[in-house]
């Protein structure tokens, strides 16, 4: 027991390390402690945004879903493609707007191209909103992984209070650069972790041919959608697709790994690259799978891959898996940390409360805003029972209504600060309401983020067509940024009697 307890605890002080070391090439601007001077590097990029994308919602919850409802969690293997897709298309184009009018938040973005404070303000709240819930998660994750562990010996409280404070510590020290370093360690751990632990664990029931030969004997319903329980079907299937990856891509964090970025060649790799990764969860299926064989009934059922490993698997191998499962929880509650204190900062302080604010200030109160948002979650963690799966896809319906404004900012000349404003709005309350209000939390089988999405992005047409934007200038400007990237990195597509600026022609 002392042994897995030091190994967890090794995992722990690796990041405090590496934020003390990072700390000396930090520069005191908000640009390089925000988005790393706008200069990550590929590897960098693709361990930070794959393990800031996959969290104790993938290591823990994958397992408890598999366990309780399932095949329906395979469908991560689509919903990685698509965030791949996503981060490649959207997420190339929104780097492009960044550095070229020098963005930090989604608000800067969105409230730069619809021209609107109130829209600024309403993508700030959401942002904040739906992000606090989703790094709740990442603490109860975590915490439920050393209080096992330890036998209880160091109870979910105390688990929970640790992580919180070695997060503030060295994310306040280095800021996304001490954060994207830890995950190149934690983003390979997480990897590795997650797929020898359900190949190990399946070997308990005789490996995999014989778990599921088993399974498909004592509990065939694990096997076939809608699951055991009746209510995972193939409508919550297309909805999980959408709204897991939607939301995971429009949470700040994945914002500011899109500014962030070096150079646009970068977002070519990570479809392939987070397709690959998504293979990972195959050792889910045989840890969650070999549970319902093992271990039926468990009560809390986001701790079966903990119980699982410590009931079959020496201590030592045990507690290195679940320090992968620390990294999971510890890679994205970090990052989720840094962006709300982005939002907060530069969002809220730097442009209502003091717009004269120096460089210094500006990161001081960053890191203030760290410990503020890291304590309510922490609260939430302690306070707020419920599966991690079922917390983290409330709070990614909620973030995934910004796709909708963003996709209008980064496309269409037409889009309307007042569609934006009220389809977010509709969207929102959609989400909440039926999330938390109706007798029917999920109309025809689809969750409430989709109808959220769907409602959203038509109030967002008709309105949009319905009205006229009159601030020509901020179009225009928004327009030639457009024809620009496209004659940088699509030239083929351009309109012959369409010339690029002189921006471009001087780029190349």
């Amino acid at each position: 027991m002392t042994g897995s307890i030091l190994i967890i605890a090794a995992f722990m002080i690796i990041p405090l390390i590496v934020g003390l070391v990072s700390a000396r090439k930090s520069q005191t601007t908000s640009e390089d402690f925000f988005v790393q001077g706008r200069a990550m590097g590929s590897i960098a990029v693709f361990f930070t945004v794959a393990a800031t994308w996959w969290s104790a919602f993938a290591f823990l919850g994958s397992n408890a879903t598999f366990y309780t409802s399932g095949p329906i969690y395979l469908t991560a293997l689509a919903w990685n493609l698509l965030f791949g897709f996503m981060y490649y298309w959207v997420g190339k184009r929104v780097w492009y707007l960044g550095k070229r009018f020098d963005y930090l938040t989604p608000s800067d973005l969105m409230g730069d191209f619809y021209n609107s404070e109130a829209l600024r303000i309403l993508v700030a709240v959401i942002t904040l909103i739906f992000t606090v819930p989703y790094l709740q998660i990442q603490l109860t994750g975590g915490a439920y992984l050393i209080e096992v562990a330890s036998g209880g010996v160091v109870p979910f409280w105390l688990a929970a209070l640790l992580f919180y404070f070695i997060i503030i510590v060295y994310v306040w020290v280095g800021g996304i650069r001490a954060i994207a370093w830890t995950d190149v360690i934690y983003g390979a751990l997480l990897f590795f972790g997650m797929m020898y632990a359900g190949y190990y664990i399946a070997g308990q029931a005789g490996g995999p041919t014989s778990m599921f030969a088993q399974l498909a004997s004592d509990s065939p319903a694990h096997l076939t959608l809608p699951g055991p329980n009746g209510n995972m079907g193939y409508s919550m299937w297309f909805s999980l697709f959408v709204i897991v990856a939607i939301g995971a891509f429009m949470g700040p964090q994945i914002w500011l790994r899109m500014y962030s970025v070096k150079s646009g060649k970068l977002f070519g790799l990570m479809p392939f690259l987070l397709g690959l990764a998504a293979f990972a969860y195959f050792g889910s299926v045989l840890t969650g799978y070999t549970g319902v064989l093992l271990e039926p009934g468990l009560e809390n059922a986001d701790q079966i891959l903990p119980v699982m490993l410590m009931n079959y698997a020496p201590y030592l191998l045990a507690s290195l898996i679940m320090a992968a499962g620390a990294a999971a929880a510890m890679s994205t509650a970090n990052s989720q940390i840094h962006a709300v204190s982005t939002v907060v900062t530069m969002d809220i302080y730097k442009r209502y409360v003091n717009p004269q604010a120096n460089q210094e200030r500006i990161v001081h109160i960053g890191r203030l805003s760290l410990v503020g948002f890291s304590l309510a979650a922490y609260i939430l963690a302690l306070t707020v029972p419920g599966l991690l799966v079922t917390i983290g896809i409330a709070a990614l319906a909620g973030t995934a209504q910004l796709i909708v404004p963003t996709l209008g900012a980064i496309t269409w000349r037409k889009a309307h600060p007042q569609a934006a404003f009220w389809g977010l709005i509709l969207g929102i309350v959609t989400v909440l309401w039926l999330s938390y209000g109706a007798s029917v939390s999920n109309p025809l089988g689809l969750h409430a983020g989709i109808w959220g999405l769907i409602l959203n992005a038509s109030a967002f047409v008709i309105i949009s067509l319905a009205l006229q934007r009159k601030d020509t200038e901020v179009v225009e400007r928004f327009a030639q940024a457009r024809r620009d990237y496209t004659a940088e990195y699509h030239p083929e597509q351009l309109e012959d009697d369409v010339p690029p600026s002189p921006q471009v022609i001087e780029a190349r």
